[in-house]
């Protein structure tokens, strides 16, 4: 496809909409907005442009669909698909600036929030108002318009969903610089196709979200985490599926692999509560009363010493807790501080995350790589952090990248999984949709993203293969 350029004028044209402040072309404004956190090199676009109204996201959107210039929506980069890649330079729209939290509804417990809020900022202020936003991704920097765009999820998805779940209206502008309103403050809706199901998980290919309107439930009064070392994978998963069967649904149930253990222990500078076993599982139980969370841990306890497990140590104090969910959550950054990494994400069915771990580790073996898979045991969605060797060279580790990620990707699907279960498939996941889903659904997904963007300006080279 043809794109059109950046020139002088369009320039200058940018500056009448969002002003001259907000207008970057310097190399290292473009090397910055040119990556997110895949290992892909910078495709640097030719402005980056920086709103903060909707009237000016659909401004420059309307500049460049005259122009037929390509527009990279971004927010905080923190993705690992090579989503926010400007791949055909352009424009790249930074949403971080539109960084409001508008409201917090507690009559209709909805929240008001601009794309370039921080999940961990939204959080912070609804759980102090005893409110809870379940989406918990373990990258607590990334934005919610990330967040809408890949449909994250993380490790409240057990119990509560994924983003999805939560959105109850976007205000979005179209590649044509139209702005839509969908949904609302409504808990019910059946009122024609259900376009804000089709914008959540686009990955800012058919518009940019400009407001999102939020979905919240009560927080629960107490909770407490359990860590669970057991002497093998299988073991801890059939615990898992037990702890189901016994009526107890954990608001997460991470697993991690001893090697995880290890990497965070040296990362955070102080022990886990336990590193001398094959596997680790972080159960968090939650309730309105203590018995109630009472109740929980000791089945879960039980649940977990039946099938293997070692010991069951209990952190329920918010200091605790709180070193626990660093433990979990700084996992990936721990790998990413020591070595080069890249990560895989794909979802299987439960029951098959034993099978999917082992055939992951006989993967890494035939491919002489160091893969650790950790994540998500309680919806399946595990990731594969693949380590790049300190003495090998670069081009060789791309190649060798390429060839582990379809091997991984493969096994997941031949195991009843799916390529992502959050990340999304940005440009370095794209070629695997047709595997997934057939020459049919993709053809009907060309078609929608023809019907809301004709000229293929927005987050081109996304997605679609």
């Amino acid at each position: 496809m043809s794109y059109g350029r950046v020139t002088g004028e369009v320039k200058r044209l940018l500056q009448d909409i969002v002003g001259p402040e907000n207008v970057y072309d310097s190399p290292e404004m473009l090397e910055k907005h040119g990556l997110d956190e895949s290992p892909l090199p910078p495709h640097p676009p030719e402005v980056v442009v920086k709103p903060r109204a909707t009237r000016e996201v659909s401004g420059v959107l309307r500049l460049a669909y005259e122009r037929r210039i390509p527009v990279t929506p971004q927010g905080s980069r923190t993705g690992l698909s090579g989503g926010a890649h400007p791949i055909y330079g352009g424009i790249a729209l930074s949403l971080e600036e539109m960084n409001r939290i508008v409201e917090i509804d507690e009559d209709n417990l909805m929240a008001v929030v601009e794309p370039g809020v921080l999940i961990m900022e939204l959080h912070e202020k609804t759980e102090k108002l005893g409110l809870l936003y379940p989406p918990d991704p373990g990258e607590e920097s990334g934005s919610l318009g990330g967040n809408i765009s890949t449909n994250a999820g993380g490790v409240r998805g057990l119990k509560y969903g994924v983003t999805r779940d939560y959105v109850q209206g976007l205000e979005a502008v179209l590649p044509n610089g139209e702005v839509i309103q969908l949904g609302g403050k409504i808990v019910k809706n059946s009122t024609g196709y259900e376009l804000l199901d089709l914008l959540i998980g686009s990955e800012g290919t058919l518009a940019v979200v400009t407001q999102a309107i939020l979905k919240l439930v009560p927080k629960p009064q107490y909770s407490a985490l359990l860590y669970i070392p057991f002497n093998s994978t299988r073991d801890a998963a059939r615990a898992v599926a037990e702890m189901i069967r016994r009526r107890v649904v954990p608001f997460a149930v991470e697993y991690m692999p001893r090697d995880a253990v290890e990497v965070v222990e040296r990362y955070l500078g102080r022990r886990m509560p336990d590193d001398e076993h094959e596997a680790y599982l972080i159960v968090g139980v939650e309730g309105n009363s203590e018995a109630e969370v009472e109740w929980q841990m000791e089945t879960v306890g039980e649940v977990c010493m039946e099938h293997g497990a070692e010991d069951a140590y209990v952190a329920d104090t918010e200091a605790r807790m709180r070193e626990l969910w660093e433990g979990r959550k700084c996992l990936f950054e721990a790998y990413k501080a020591f070595w080069e990494v890249d990560e895989v994400d794909v979802c299987v069915p439960r029951s098959r995350l034993p099978d999917y771990v082992e055939g992951a580790e006989r993967i890494g073996e035939r491919h002489r790589l160091r893969v650790v898979v950790n994540g998500h045991a309680g919806d399946g969605n595990v990731h594969a952090i693949i380590v790049k060797p300190e003495e090998m060279e670069r081009e060789t580790w791309l190649g060798k990248l390429e060839a582990i990620i379809d091997d991984l990707i493969y096994l997941g699907l031949s195991l009843g999984g799916t390529v992502s279960g959050e990340h999304g498939l940005g440009y370095t996941k794209r070629k695997y949709l047709i595997e997934k889903v057939g020459p049919v659904q993709v053809e009907l997904m060309r078609a929608i993203k023809k019907a809301f963007d004709p000229r293929g300006i927005l987050n081109p080279g996304k997605i679609l293969p």
